[in-house]
């Protein structure tokens, strides 16, 4: 048996290695040790240099006491014998596979400055490495090598430095670069460009000079002297510094002759023996500094000659105010504290008719028309006791012959005086009226014409539904007449879906003229639009694919969920529409914060918004489409597939909601049309469950209900219905009689009235004051349209509810059951 004196040596990692217990290890007892692994470990172990081993098919690891010295507490002493994989876990994709290669028998491998994250002392650390590996070779082992010799050393602080130093030449060469300064080096006595930076090409006219001597590349600069300088410093080897020299230079051939001042310095440089061997140029272009110092410079010596002449100046002076003061067109004076002109200009008698001592007697306030009055008092005391100047001041002077002219004032207040300039500009406000006329005149028209086309869309789509309703109708009535009442159901049917279509295009008109009633709550978007995805797929079919992008942390909107989704689906229709052949359709919410400039370009208010986009990838629309889109009765759809109200509703319920809908297209690219709704700061509700009408259940105790309602058969109707229900019903024809029965004592659960009654009192005012002594009164509006100021502002307070008609009397019954559930 060999004995184990291949571990003598080797001071603190030999010490290790012989008090290990390695006969419980994989390799057994160390006499038991290849020889070629005890050679490698007797070469480890006496090297000074950092070396290590990787040892058999677990790459088994040693370590000498110069590689220790790399090592920090995660690995050195307890990494010796474990596996290689096991030691360097956060490395091992790296360098295992190189020390697979070298195992397996390939050639030894090399690897200068590698960059390798190690963990030392708790943390990943970025370190650099030269090191080979090379096979030990063993005829015992498969494939002739039984392990990997490592010789490394770690040259982190070498790839650092050498770092630092690069990105030190490089902010310099940044500096050289980007001064404001010019920079030139030169080389040698010839003065030969060597380096230039861009202030230096600049102030050469974009010259290629690099390489050239000074006298071929600026022979303009070579004739002012300047290439005799660089001879002098470049021979003394002092340095010669300039201010505010001239410099005189064609940037190009036929190019005017540009004139600058310069501060420079030429610095001579010197190699290691104290040579000088070339020059380094440095300076600043101080043209407008030394402009203004030679116009000053001259502005003195004018001042000297006009002192030297200055009571002729003077007279000249004067002379000239004088003849201005006479000849101007322009209303000149001199107003004191009672405002009185102390001077006035002949401008006055021929614009406005009045002699120079009219003016010179007559407060100023006595020629003003009545309504300048007083606006016109509070100008001239914040003047005289302000020192507020006034500029740009129109007024209306009374002229001497009648009637009145418009004036434009400067008035500069000083010294308890307040010095006066006026001009005429009666002709420009008379054009202005003029054109205003004229422009209310083209927007009445415009206006008209709209209307036209408004209501000659609203007959062409009325008539058609009046038209399936009368013809449903008469049907009907003709099988009642004939017997045959089995036929009746469907044409009752048939006249029920027009009235709906009637209703739904109600609704739409109503949205576009933003003066539908909202029953708004804080809601959540993404919440709302989930609840929609699956109709929304079927709306639009399998060719097309939809994606929906809910933002998180979304904000709440005040809204009304039912037109949102309304609104959402159309959109979504629309969509739909543009991609026949199928595509992409993405639905996205978002929070947006909008500032003075984002919100301007929106048309809303600063603040914070929530969108809810829908973009296609369809064929786009033309600026002249983005401008009409949102028009009632505009479509670009075939006649008969589109009302062209789905975008009007969809705009007016974004204008009611106060917020705004945009569109953003490009023929071609597909379209995004977003809607932005005011963020609400009270927490989201969740949506309402809507319960099955029970509607051949009576309710549990007999409530009373007051119905107003000026259509006879309307309020007769709802009143059969409400007593079949097992309702108490009361029931009055105008406001004042339904006011009447709620001032009586008797108990009413319920109102439910028409907004537009006829009389004094509407259906909002005898609510209103109704509440006064019921505060605890529900209410039900029924309208066929609804005006802002009776429903205040589009919102509903509490307890109130709206019921647009035409509706169906199984809608009528659940919504009593919703606002009485027993």
């Amino acid at each position: 048996m060999a004995d184990a004196s291949f571990l003598a040596g080797g001071d603190e990692m030999g010490a290790l290695m012989r008090a290990h217990d390695w006969a419980s290890h994989p390799l057994g007892k160390p006499q038991l040790w290849p020889q070629a692994l005890r050679t490698a470990i007797r070469l480890m172990l006496n090297s000074r240099h950092q070396m290590g081993m990787f040892w058999g098919s677990e790459a088994i690891w040693f370590y000498n006491d110069a590689y220790a010295q790399t090592l920090t507490v995660e690995r050195h002493p307890c990494s010796l014998g474990l596996p290689g994989r096991q030691v360097w876990p956060e490395i091992w994709t790296d360098i295992g596979a190189q020390v697979s290669q070298v195992m397996a028998g390939g050639s030894a491998t090399w690897h200068e400055n590698q960059h390798l994250v190690l963990q030392r002392n708790g943390r990943d650390e970025d370190t650099y490495w030269t090191y080979s590996y090379s096979p030990i070779d063993d005829e015992s082992a498969p494939g002739g090598v039984g392990g990997v010799l490592v010789v490394c050393t770690e040259t982190t602080e070498q790839v650092l430095v050498s770092r630092r130093a690069v990105e030190e030449r490089q902010r310099l060469a940044e500096l050289f670069e980007q001064t404001p300064s010019f920079m030139a080096l030169l080389r040698g006595p010839e003065h030969i460009f060597e380096l230039t930076n861009p202030s230096y090409v600049r102030l050469i006219g974009e010259r290629n000079v690099l390489g050239r001597s000074v006298a071929e590349a600026l022979p303009d600069a070579a004739a002012q002297g300047f290439v005799g300088l660089l001879d002098t410093v470049y021979d003394s080897g002092e340095p010669y510094v300039a201010m505010a020299t001239p410099f005189a230079m064609q940037p190009a051939p036929g190019a005017p002759i540009s004139q600058r001042y310069l501060d420079f310095v030429y610095q001579p440089i010197r190699n290691a023996l104290g040579e000088v061997t070339g020059i380094f140029v440095e300076g600043t272009d101080v043209t407008e500094r030394a402009l203004a110092e030679n116009a000053l410079r001259s502005s003195e010596a004018r001042l000297r000659m006009l002192n030297a002449n200055l009571e002729l100046q003077v007279a000249r002076r004067m002379h000239g105010r004088a003849r201005t003061w006479q000849l101007s067109t322009d209303l000149m004076g001199v107003l004191n504290a009672e405002g009185i002109f102390e001077l006035s200009n002949p401008a006055w008698q021929s614009v406005l008719g009045w002699p120079e001592e009219t003016i010179a007697r007559t407060p100023f306030f006595d020629f003003l028309h009545p309504d300048d009055l007083a606006r016109n008092r509070l100008a001239f005391a914040r003047a005289i006791e302000l020192g507020e100047p006034a500029l740009c001041f129109e007024n209306r002077y009374r002229h001497a012959g009648g009637g009145y002219r418009w004036l434009s004032w400067v008035a500069i207040p000083e010294d308890d005086k307040v010095y006066c300039s006026a001009r005429d500009i009666t002709a420009d406000k008379e054009a202005a009226e003029s054109l205003a006329r004229t422009e209310a005149a083209l927007r009445q028209s415009q206006k008209m014409e709209a209307v036209g086309k408004l209501t000659g869309g609203l007959a062409h789509d009325f008539n058609n539904l009046l038209g399936g309703i009368m013809g449903a109708m008469e049907a009907a009535r003709a099988k009642l007449d004939q017997g045959k009442i089995e036929d009746v159901p469907r044409y009752l049917t048939l006249g029920e879906t027009a009235v709906r279509r009637a209703a739904s295009l109600t609704q739409r008109l109503l949205a576009f003229s933003r003066q539908q009633t909202l029953d708004p709550r804080s809601t959540d978007i993404n919440r709302l639009v989930a609840g929609m995805e699956e109709l929304i797929r079927r709306t639009i079919g399998p060719a097309i694919q939809l994606e929906v992008v809910g933002a998180g942390g979304l904000w709440p909107s005040l809204v009304d969920p039912p037109q949102l989704e309304s609104a959402l689906l159309n959109l979504c229709i629309n969509a739909r529409d543009a991609m026949p052949d199928g595509g992409r359709l993405t639905i996205e919410t978002a929070n947006r914060s909008l500032d003075e400039y984002a919100a301007a370009a929106c048309e809303l208010e600063p603040g914070q918004y929530v969108s809810l986009s829908v973009t296609d990838n369809g064929s786009g629309m033309t600026p002249e489409v983005i401008a009409r889109a949102f028009d009632p009765f505009f479509t670009t759809k075939a006649i008969g597939q589109g009302t062209g109200l789905g975008l009007s509703m969809v705009y007016g319920f974004a204008r009611q909601s106060g917020g705004q809908a945009r569109i953003y297209s490009e023929p071609g690219t597909g379209s995004t049309l977003c809607i932005y709704l005011p963020r609400h700061h009270e927490p989201a509700v969740d949506p309402e469950t809507t319960q099955p009408a029970r509607l051949a259940e009576a309710p549990p105790q007999s409530e009373t209900i007051l119905v107003v309602e000026d259509e006879p058969s309307i309020r007769e109707l709802v009143c059969e219905v409400l007593a079949d229900a097992g309702y108490t019903v009361l029931q009055a024809g105008d406001g004042s009689a339904g006011l009447h029965i709620l001032q009586t004592g008797t108990t009413i659960d319920l109102l439910i009235t028409d907004v537009g009654l006829p009389g004094a009192m509407n259906g909002r005012q005898m609510a209103d004051t109704a509440r006064s002594t019921r505060p605890q009164l529900k209410i039900l509006f029924m309208t066929g349209y609804a005006e802002n100021s009776i429903v205040g502002n589009g919102n509903l307070e509490p307890d109130m509810h709206v019921l647009t008609k035409p509706f169906s009397l199984d809608v009528l019954r659940r919504r009593i059951r919703d606002i009485l559930p027993g």
